[in-house]
């Protein structure tokens, strides 16, 4: 009996489902994507960074920088994720993210129950704010795993 070898990993899947949560984002400048598993890779949530439901996008900026940015009004993929669940125990869960998290969504992760963190992009790693959530994750005992890309490139049949 013939059995399929080339099909995708799990961690290729989750964070192809990350990848393409980010593409949901209206950020012209960066999107970014979550998926978050449980212990028996069962998808429990998504999200990508935006502003919270029932905002319009036109009535709000997206500048990065100035007295008015749009860090004051976007809910970051992790938070998105997490708010998402709606009571689901995320305990011993894993979450999938693009972008490695800043220190508002690290505290997030820890608060949630949440035990690794898998990401694929650390570039801001040389900023105090992500040298503080590594910090928060290391010290609350959450595993960091940097994403290995099997370097297959993934593409869906539409």
């Amino acid at each position: 009996m013939y059995e399929r070898t080339d099909y995708i990993k799990w961690d290729e899947y989750f964070m192809g489902i990350a990848q393409l949560s980010a593409m949901r984002s209206k950020d012209p400048n960066t999107q970014v994507g979550a998926c978050i598993v449980s212990d028996m890779n069962r998808i429990l949530s998504v999200g990508y960074n935006g502003l919270p439901n029932g905002l319009p996008d036109s009535e709000f900026t997206w500048a990065r920088e100035g007295e008015d940015n749009k860090y004051f009004y976007t809910t970051h993929s992790e938070l998105n994720a997490i708010l998402n669940c709606h009571g689901i125990n995320l305990e011993g869960s894993k979450i999938y993210v693009t972008l490695f998290p800043c220190y508002e969504c690290a505290k997030a992760i820890i608060q949630s129950g949440i035990i690794e963190v898998i990401y694929a992009d650390d570039k801001y790693k040389d900023t105090v704010g992500v040298q503080a959530s590594k910090r928060m994750l290391n010290r609350a005992g959450v595993k960091i795993t940097e994403y290995q890309s099997s370097g297959r490139e993934i593409r869906v049949k539409v």
